[in-house]
């Protein structure tokens, strides 16, 4: 199990009041060999993405706002504020992507995370904003973190993890 969490180090060591995340860790312990896979492109999303830290977490955010998450929504809130995210922003994440305040990019990112959600597709409007402001490989990277992402989110639920005690309000 230990090389399957490998990827998941991060490069420089976290905040040890951060959470853990033991509850999805004891999901994963049943298969190492789907969780090294799925770590990492995890890896990838969290620590060499082309896109920024505040970017991912609206998508994450958004994701687990979508799939009612809670696990997955209280996990990234927690750490929202390093990925230079202020507590209303966060807040306005669960109201979508035509809520006030939104940049017009982050707008359509909070939007590509609805549609590919909801159809699988990013739509050509919101194509249009991420392709002018984003390159391929940004693009790229928007669709495998929501990818990614909901991915998470269903075997959260399908699987009822609980909220571990680092993660209860």
């Amino acid at each position: 199990m230990r090389e399957a969490l490998a990827p998941l180090t991060p490069p420089t060591p976290r905040d040890p009041s951060r959470p853990k995340g033991l509850n999805l860790l004891g999901l994963q312990a049943h298969h190492p060999a789907l969780t090294a896979a799925y770590n990492e492109l995890i890896a990838h999303l969290l620590y060499t993405s082309t896109l920024t830290p505040r970017h991912r977490e609206l998508l994450v955010l958004r994701v687990a706002t979508l799939r009612d998450s809670t696990y997955l929504w209280r996990q990234h809130a927690e750490s929202a504020d390093e990925a230079r995210l202020t507590s209303a922003e966060v807040a306005r994440v669960r109201s979508g992507p035509a809520a006030a305040g939104w940049s017009p990019v982050e707008a359509a990112l909070v939007g590509a995370a609805d549609e590919l959600v909801r159809t699988g597709r990013v739509a050509d409007p919101t194509w249009g904003t991420l392709a002018a402001h984003f390159d391929t490989r940004q693009v790229m990277d928007v669709v495998f973190t929501v990818g990614a992402y909901d991915l998470l989110a269903m075997a959260l639920r399908t699987f009822e993890i609980e909220l571990d005690d680092d993660l209860r309000e």
